[in-house]
C-alpha cells in the first residue's frame, strides 16, 4: 500500500531539500521527496510528491502541511490519487494489440490521420471530416509521421 502525499500550490523555487528540511523540523519523516519539474525548463511545476513510511507519518504530514500559509499561498497536502491513464488507450498503459478495436490502419499517418480522412468522435458519436488547413504539414508532423 502506497502512502504518498501531494504537496501543491508550492512556490517554484521549493526544492526536494527544503521539503525535506520542513519535514525535519516537524518531527517528521519521509522515505521519498520528489518536487515535479518541467522536463524541458526544469522549472517546478508547483507540486512533490511525499512518500511517508506508513499510513500515521501520511496523516501527519498532511495535517501540518494542508493550508499552510506560504509566500501568500496556502499549501494543499492530500493523500495522492494514482495516476490516470493518458489518450484513449485501454487505461493500462498496456500496449495495445494489432487490429484491437479503434487502431488505426497502418502507413505513414493511417487511413484515419491522413489529410480529410475520417475520425470517429472521442464520445463515439458520428463520423466526422476533419478540418485541417490546405498547405504542406508542419515539420513536426512530417517528423511524426516518420516515427510511426
Amino acid at each position: 500500500m502506497s502512502f504518498t502525499v501531494f504537496l501543491g500550490n508550492l512556490p517554484i523555487w521549493v526544492t526536494a531539500d527544503d521539503i525535506t528540511s520542513w519535514l525535519t523540523a516537524e518531527n517528521l519523516v519521509a522515505d521519498h521527496v520528489k518536487v515535479i519539474r518541467n522536463p524541458e525548463t526544469q522549472e517546478s511545476k508547483g507540486f512533490a510528491f511525499i512518500e511517508a513510511p506508513n499510513q500515521e507519518e501520511m496523516n501527519s504530514i498532511i495535517r501540518r502541511f494542508d493550508r499552510a500559509p506560504l509566500e501568500d499561498k496556502l499549501l494543499r497536502a492530500n493523500p495522492a490519487q494514482p495516476p490516470k491513464g493518458r489518450g484513449m488507450g485501454m487505461g493500462t498503459g498496456a500496449p495495445r494489440p494489432a487490429g484491437a478495436f479503434g487502431s488505426a490502419p497502418s502507413g505513414p499517418m493511417g487511413a484515419a490521420g491522413g489529410p480529410g480522412g475520417l475520425q470517429r468522435s472521442r464520445r463515439g458519436g458520428k463520423k466526422h471530416r476533419k478540418t485541417r488547413p490546405d498547405g504542406p504539414p508542419s515539420a513536426f508532423a512530417e517528423e511524426l509521421a516518420k516515427a510511426l
